[in-house]
């Protein structure tokens, strides 16, 4: 496996991967040192992140290679179904899986989702429009989908 750091608006964030695919990517608390070489398996990934913060990719093609049990790849897939700058909840999504009763085992396979913003978990909500868990922190979900918006906030000073 090949490790590479890159700076984003919200911090560092690990990209972890090799030739089978992307692994891991995850935004971190502390300031790693950011990688002066990036390593070609990784190279896609690092650059379509730059692009996605630079407002010029909406959704990623990349190869990836995530760990997890049957369960939570069959929740992250559905995750990839969630469209650039819109969400849906937890419940929405348990449904779209042929399951109501599996709503806790949803938001926990959504919450150990190991690549960040390329499977948008972020797009997740609770079902009365809150931003509930998110591992990345709730501040760095609502950047997220502001982002994402089709209109921005706008500040009034």
């Amino acid at each position: 496996m090949e490790t590479c750091y890159i700076e984003t608006p919200l911090g560092h964030a690990k990209i972890v991967g090799d030739d089978n695919g992307i692994t891991s990517v995850s935004i971190l608390d502390t300031k790693e040192e950011l990688s002066e070489l990036i390593p070609e398996s990784l190279l896609d990934c690092a650059t379509q992140l730059k692009a996605y913060f630079n407002n010029q990719l909406k959704s990623f093609d990349l190869n990836l290679n995530p760990e997890g049990t049957t369960f939570q790849k069959k929740v992250w897939n559905a995750l990839l179904d969630i469209p650039f700058g819109k969400t849906t909840t937890y419940l929405q999504l348990s449904k779209q899986l042929g399951d109501v009763k599996a709503i806790r085992a949803v938001a926990n396979a959504n919450g150990k989702n190991p690549l960040w913003i390329i499977i948008p978990c972020h797009r997740v909500i609770g079902s009365d429009g809150s931003l509930t868990g998110y591992a990345g922190g709730l501040h760095r979900k609502q950047w997220l989908l502001n982002h994402e918006a089709e209109y921005k906030q706008q500040t009034l000073f």
